[in-house]
């Protein structure tokens, strides 16, 4: 596999998003879903609605998220609209609670090393192209979060987070041994990138450098500062230029990050979907203006 391109600005601007937008080549067609997060409440480090309103708008794509698996202000449909409606998105966007009503669409994972199935929102089906909107920051389970997190877990419905937690037994959200439920996510990940056939563009945004999630109502304030936007056409060759970046950074914060992600084995997904084929590890990163 060649090497991906990966495309990377140090400003943190939405005309700056726009513009790596446009340096794919590949714009999205019919209807587009633009994935991202919405914050848990009282999250103070999501992206704003503001931020990628520009974007959003060239796309004319619609927000889409999907329910959580635990406790918050985004684990049933009337709150999560409620929530979305609190932090902006509604008003400024179309919005999708993907899995507000069943039953959950299920993607096949053939080649999966620990599921064969993966469960996302049933309005999945109404979207020809996808935008994967990340802000990259650590996790408190994942290590760290970014794209391939955003199509695994971000795509899954309420159930389908609980089935990728517990590597396949939802019994398990929590006690999964840990290795396992970082594979199940690149297995879920592998099965959007499946569906969408090539019609879908990730970009991240490396702001607000905590090493808590913005699923967490109360993150640790970020310990490093802002790095940059990046985006490409690989999830695999993006959440690995974002991740080499915070290593090759000289921030002083940048242990305390690395600790996090280290700690939980963070890079062990994208080993993972890297060895199931849909990206690749080595990338060319491009420096725009």
């Amino acid at each position: 596999m060649e090497k991906a391109k990966i495309f990377f600005v140090k400003d943190i601007t939405s005309q700056n998003l726009l513009k790596l937008y446009e340096a794919l080549g590949k714009p999205l067609t019919g209807k587009i879903a633009v994935k991202l997060h919405s914050g848990e409440a009282g999250n103070q480090n999501y992206l704003r609605p503001e931020f990628v309103k520009p974007l959003v708008e060239e796309l004319n794509g619609t927000v889409v998220e999907c329910n959580t698996a635990y406790d918050g202000e985004r684990n049933t449909t009337n709150k999560h609209v409620k929530l979305m409606e609190a932090h902006g998105w509604s008003r400024h966007f179309r919005v999708d609670i993907m899995d507000a009503e069943g039953p959950d669409m299920e993607l096949a994972i053939p080649q999966g090393k620990r599921i064969k199935k993966n469960f996302v929102g049933r309005n999945l089906k109404n979207y020809h192209s996808m935008l994967v909107l990340s802000h990259f920051k650590g996790h408190p389970m994942g290590g760290y979060g970014g794209a391939l997190k955003q199509l695994s877990i971000g795509c899954a419905s309420s159930y389908g987070k609980a089935y990728i937690h517990g590597a396949g037994d939802p019994e398990k959200l929590w006690s999964a041994e840990q290795n396992s439920f970082l594979e199940s996510m690149a297995d879920s990940a592998s099965s959007v990138v499946t569906y969408f056939d090539g019609r879908i563009a990730y970009i991240s945004v490396m702001c607000n450098l905590s090493v808590d999630c913005d699923c967490c109502s109360v993150a640790e304030e970020p310990c490093m500062k802002d790095i940059g936007i990046l985006a490409g056409m690989d999830p695999v060759a993006l959440d690995q230029a974002c991740l080499d970046l915070i290593y090759r950074s000289k921030d002083p914060g940048r242990d305390h990050f690395l600790e996090r992600v280290e700690s939980r084995n963070g890079v062990h997904t994208i080993e993972a979907a890297a060895e199931l084929g849909f990206g690749t590890r080595e990338y060319e990163l491009i420096e725009l203006n």
